[in-house]
């Protein structure tokens, strides 16, 4: 009786530690897509590349035994634009590789929307009431990348992810400025995962808890290997939640 009692607790904590989701069916094959800007791509607070998120979340798949195949499409100064462009433009040398990808794939993880909104920053900081146009025309273009996943591969699990604070290093009063306008672009992207009925996957708070040992340059947005495995920790959380 006590070797059944062990047996059956090994078993459960072993079944714990997979995601239950579309992807506990069987298979323990993933076919997985990763789009986004250098996030996704992987670039480093001093301007190399090396393991993004993306990377990690695979490592996360691999532990728990899946054979996970990673097509990472994530490039460095990425906005909006581009991945509408890739998708929906046939002349883009991307768009068939890329549609082809996604019909084959079960799972993508996007992060995309904060090139757009650094690329005017300066302009709304010199005329505020441009804030909304500038947020608007994301959030369309997010929208046209989610639901144009969704005709490709309607079985698909999609992840988004919402943006930490990528300027911990600048004073209180610049903070206060530009932290609104971080919450407007999550809040956006949020809306539109929810109606498209993807999952939003937040990481302000994780990555605030130890910010400058994940954002370890001053002059740079982006995270450490440290960083980025929290990030693909939030991740793994939403897939196993699904």
């Amino acid at each position: 009786m006590k070797n059944k009692i062990l047996r059956s607790m090994l078993i459960g904590s072993l079944l714990a530690s997979f995601p239950m989701t579309a992807f506990a069916n069987g298979s323990k094959h993933v076919d997985y897509v990763a789009l986004g800007d250098s996030l996704a791509a992987g670039v480093t607070p001093y301007h190399s590349i090396d393991k993004g998120y993306a990377d990690f979340l695979v490592n996360r798949f691999e532990q728990s035994q899946y054979d996970i195949q990673l097509d990472n499409y994530g490039y460095p100064g990425y906005k909006t634009t581009n991945i509408v462009n890739e998708l929906l433009n046939p002349t883009n040398p991307k768009y068939g590789p890329l549609r082809e990808s996604i019909k084959e794939a079960e799972l993508v993880t996007i992060d995309i929307g904060a090139n757009d909104l650094l690329a005017n920053l300066d302009n709304i900081k010199q005329n505020p009431s441009t804030a909304p146009a500038v947020l608007n025309t994301i959030t369309q273009n997010v929208y046209l990348i989610l639901s144009e996943i969704d005709k490709i591969n309607p079985n698909i699990k999609v992840y988004v992810m919402g943006y930490y604070n990528p300027f911990p290093h600048f004073s209180k009063e610049e903070q206060a400025a530009l932290l609104p306008l971080l919450d407007a672009l999550n809040q956006a992207i949020e809306k539109v995962a929810s109606v498209n009925g993807d999952e939003f996957v937040p990481t302000a708070k994780v990555i605030e808890k130890y910010e400058t040992v994940y954002i370890p340059n001053p002059n740079d947005i982006h995270l450490s290997l440290e960083g980025y495995q929290a990030v693909a920790k939030e991740f793994w959380k939403a897939i196993q939640e699904e």
